[in-house]
Parts: structure tokens; sequence; C-alpha cells
């Protein structure tokens, strides 16, 4: 398999987690590629129309993409433990796209200060945004916990790299504040050998 990637995209970063977890780094070429919004990335329009990592080629030639998507095929080739059965799975799902949402809202931010022209940027936008990440956190704070402290899932899997992401672009905003639970877990979490070896450069 060929999976094309960035190595600053938290969303790449979901797919790294789980091949370290799941042992099947070795199953993967990676294929470093990057773009944005306005200038899409080269070579990547014929694998994925549109031109978002991360992308994975499977042997057949066939190209998944959406990094959901990606970590539900690869967790069914290892034997499907990350996504459990029964009513166990819409909270991983749910944890899962919560994680997302934060992590779009957060690009969105990152996006508004470094692509659109000064003059036309919009402070109350950002604010938005950022609402989104710190109503969640507050919502994980206070009924996800036991969740998180259960079995690894790929909802947890979500949310670090979600967290990470949030403190790589957005550290000053402090979204432990107030949450110190969720703080505990991340901290905790953020130390597995495959968080640590996935963690963006500086």
């Amino acid at each position: 398999m060929k999976l094309f990637y960035s190595p600053t995209s938290p969303y790449v970063r979901k797919v790294m987690v789980l091949l370290n977890e799941t042992g099947q780094l070795d199953d993967v070429t990676l294929e470093q590629t990057s773009g944005t919004p306005l200038a899409p990335a080269t070579g990547l329009v014929e694998k994925n129309p549109l031109t978002k990592v991360p992308a994975l080629e499977r042997p057949d030639g066939c190209t998944l993409y959406d990094s959901r998507v990606i970590c539900a095929y690869l967790d069914d080739r290892a034997g499907g433990k990350l996504y459990p059965s029964g009513v166990a799975r819409w909270d991983t799902l749910t944890l899962e796209a919560t994680a997302d949402g934060m992590l779009d809202a957060a690009l969105a931010m990152v996006y508004e200060g470094k692509l659109r022209p000064e003059d036309k940027r919009m402070s109350e936008w950002v604010e938005a945004q950022w609402g989104k990440v710190a109503r969640a956190c507050t919502t994980l704070n206070a009924r996800w916990v036991a969740h998180l402290a259960g079995p690894l899932d790929m909802g947890q899997i979500a949310l670090g790299c979600a967290l990470g992401y949030i403190d790589f672009r957005h550290g000053a905003r402090d979204w432990r504040a107030g949450n110190p639970d969720l703080a505990a877990w991340f901290d905790n979490f953020d130390s597995r050998p495959a968080m640590m070896h996935t963690a963006p450069p500086q």
C-alpha cells in the first residue's frame, strides 16, 4: 500500500498512529506531498479528486481517502479491534467525529491566518471556530472520561491527534484550562510510543 501524506497533517497522524498501534507500518510506503485549498497537492488529483491527504492507494490500485475511511479499512485489515461492536461502536464513532470536528475548526483557524489576505480576515470567524473546540473540550471533560479510560479505540486515537494539533497550532489558547480530567488523560495518552513516533516536526 502507498500512503500519500504530509508530516504536519493531523488527519494523516490518525492513520500513522493506527498503523503503529496495529503493527502495519511496514505494509505501507510513504509518499510525501503537500498543498493547500488554494494550491492543491501536485500529483494527488489522480488518486483523490479532492486533493487532500491522507490518501491510501491499495495494492489493487483503488485509492481510499478521508481519514475515517482509511482508518476503518486498516482496522478491519488488522482484525477490527479499534472499532468495537454493539453499543460501544456508536460511542467510538461519535468520539471520532467530535475529534475530527475539532480538527476541522482548528485547521480553519490556521487557514484564516495563513491564506486569507490580512484585510479580509474575520476575527469573529476565528473565535467562532475556537468556540467549537472549547465547547467540545468542556463536553469531553464532563461526559467522556470513563470512555477515555477504557480500552484503546479509534475515538481515543482521533482525540489524541486532535488535541496534539491544537497544542501544535493554538497552544497559547490553553484548552486545558477548566478541563483537568481531559488534560490528564491527554498527557498520559500522548506518552504512548505511537503518539511519540508520529509527533509533528517542530
